[in-house]
């Protein structure tokens, strides 16, 4: 076994930066998708909505940031193209998204997704005993099941 310069076996790390990667290409699309609906949004809700989706989408920045930042804390390369995000990514696309219900929705169902991949990531970090991307992963799935109950309830629905 080969450990990097933070102790960690090289072979786990590169598992882990690939599952990374495959998160950073979808938090870059939800990121677009925020940036989206912010703009396009319209109707009674704007003046709340418009503010909350700026929120969001600059959490959202922050935590691409994060997570290309542990990508090369691990001695990978994270993706940076759009070409590779798009290819990897598996959040819906929000395309002309401007009524309140389909935007929160939309958020909903673009952090049920993220949540799937952390949820993995959070698994292969246990295995390779990376206590960083571990907390990392923690901390994002803790803030998004939050966001998530918070939309949920905004549509009227429950988790």
């Amino acid at each position: 076994m080969t450990l990097n310069s933070i102790g960690l076996d090289t072979g786990k790390t590169k598992v882990l930066a690939d599952e990374l990667n495959q998160l950073l290409a979808n938090f870059q699309l939800y990121y677009q998708n925020l940036r989206g609906i912010h703009w396009n949004i319209r109707g009674r809700a704007f003046f709340d909505l418009h503010v909350k989706f700026e929120e969001l989408y600059t959490d959202a920045n922050a935590k691409v940031d994060e997570i290309a930042e542990r990508i090369l804390t691990l001695g990978e390369t994270p993706l940076h193209t759009f070409e590779d995000y798009s290819k990897a990514a598996k959040v819906p696309v929000g395309k002309n998204i401007s009524k309140d219900d389909k935007a929160v929705q939309l958020i909903v169902d673009s952090l049920s997704e993220l949540l799937k991949i952390e949820r993995g990531i959070l698994e292969t970090s246990d295995e390779a005993n990376d206590e960083g991307t571990n907390s990392m992963m923690s901390d994002f799935i803790t803030e998004q099941e939050k966001t998530v109950w918070m939309m949920k309830a905004w549509l009227g629905e429950t988790v």
